[in-house]
């Protein structure tokens, strides 16, 4: 193996003269930091990307989505007060970037997050992810301890956003591999020479690199868990090489001839339909069931019927600590509203609505204007029958004193004016317990 520490790539776009002072800093903590414009940061590769969101940069969203969509990177946005009051900002911050901070910029702050973003400090414990007292989390936890003490792969599946890489940590955590490292690749689209580099390394002095090469996810993770995010995203020759490497536990470097022996546990996620992509001749079905021995599948958060308040007042309390402000709680507009929010992007946009409601609120509670969230009585529902109605309606009004009421189950039968045993029924019912 390589006698080197693998190099942590930052790559700060459009930086402000804050990011600048901070670059030495960063040097010392061992970020290896690049910088350049909007329009170059896609040729760039990086681990961790800082966007400096400027109100221009607003005139270009599709641009900025197709930068944090299309690399490996996890993407932090450096806002200043002006940008986070912006409607359309505020949708980007929620949606696409990991997480965000408002100028002034701190370098314990700045270096704190980096680390979150890493997965190099435990970040809420398991991940907030896996908090809550629903159905679905509970079976969920009791899951991952059943299997992660076993060595064989694991394929997690679910909604993006609903906690692939907190059950990975999670079935690390809690494995016999706990001591050893925890690697994360995520395989968005790059060409497959790209994805080789990151996941097998470079041979020093070769053509492909430095003359001191670079160590790979794989040398990286030898001897623990190497997590392959989005595993759908993987070129078919990629595909190939790893297949073949996870068969004979042996691999080597872009530009090397020596085979070098690896002892890994692989977790893979995805958010897509991986047997219609083998149907379709994009996957490989040998390595699909080489990866998908065991099988984990995530709740998305719209189906976490009671988790919200609670995740929402974890979120308040951890960003309200952060930021240096009191964490507030949530009206009764904002509870409704976050109610009937569809939560497309699951767990983060949560937690990102309630980080940038921390700063924006000037009230005593978070409202639902705050979480960039309107009341949402428009449109209503497509025609149905009246059997439909009752259901959708009976089903509404326990989501809606679940997110009220989810750690006081006789409170909630007296809001909807039902006994205890009948509350019970309708939970079960609508498999919400």
């Amino acid at each position: 193996m390589l006698e080197m520490a693998p190099v942590r790539r930052l790559l700060i776009v459009d930086p402000c003269d804050a990011c600048h002072s901070l670059l030495p800093e960063l040097g010392s903590q061992g970020w290896a930091v690049e910088t350049c414009t909007l329009g170059g940061a896609s040729d760039i590769p990086c681990d961790v990307g800082i966007l400096r969101l400027r109100p221009f940069h607003l005139e270009w969203p599709a641009v900025i989505e197709s930068l944090i969509m299309g690399t490996t990177a996890q993407w932090i946005a450096i806002i200043d007060q002006e940008v986070q009051r912006l409607a359309s900002a505020a949708e980007l911050l929620c949606t696409l970037f990991a997480e965000f901070l408002v100028l002034p910029l701190v370098a314990s702050r700045l270096l704190g997050c980096l680390e979150r973003v890493r997965g190099e400090v435990a970040h809420l414990g398991d991940g907030p992810e896996l908090l809550g007292e629903s159905r679905p989390i509970r079976e969920l936890r009791r899951l991952l301890g059943k299997l992660a003490i076993s060595e064989s792969s694991v394929l997690i599946t679910g909604a993006s956003g609903s906690g692939h890489e907190a059950v990975a940590r999670s079935l690390h955590r809690q494995s016999n591999r706990r001591e050893q490292p925890f690697v994360v690749l995520n395989c968005a689209p790059m060409s497959a020479e790209v994805l080789h580099r990151e996941l097998f390394g470079v041979e020093k002095g070769t053509q492909f690199s430095s003359p001191e090469g670079r160590v790979g996810r794989l040398e990286e993770a030898h001897g623990g868990t190497l997590f392959l995010d989005c595993i759908d995203r993987l070129p078919l020759e990629t595909q190939a090489r790893l297949l073949v490497c996870l068969q004979e536990k042996r691999f080597q470097r872009m530009g090397g001839q020596q085979p070098l022996s690896v002892d890994v546990r692989v977790l893979a996620a995805s958010s897509a339909d991986l047997p219609g992509a083998v149907s379709d001749g994009l996957f490989r079905d040998d390595l699909y069931y080489r990866l998908n021995v065991l099988q984990v599948e995530t709740t998305a958060l719209n189906e976490r019927h009671g988790d919200l308040a609670l995740l929402a007042q974890h979120f308040s309390r951890f960003y309200g600590q952060e930021s240096g402000r009191r964490a507030r709680g949530f009206s009764e507009g904002a509870l409704v509203a976050m109610a009937r929010h569809g939560w497309s992007g699951n767990i983060r946009e949560l937690g990102n609505r309630v980080h940038l409601a921390i700063l924006v609120a000037e009230g005593r509670q978070i409202d639902a204007i705050d979480l960039g969230l309107q009341d949402l009585g428009e449109g209503g529902l497509e025609m149905a029958t009246l059997e439909e109605y009752k259901h959708r309606a009976e089903h509404q009004a326990l989501c809606d004193v679940l997110t009220r009421h989810s750690d006081n189950f006789s409170a909630a039968a007296k809001v909807l004016g039902v006994s205890r045993p009948t509350f019970y029924r309708l939970l079960h019912k609508h498999q919400m317990r």
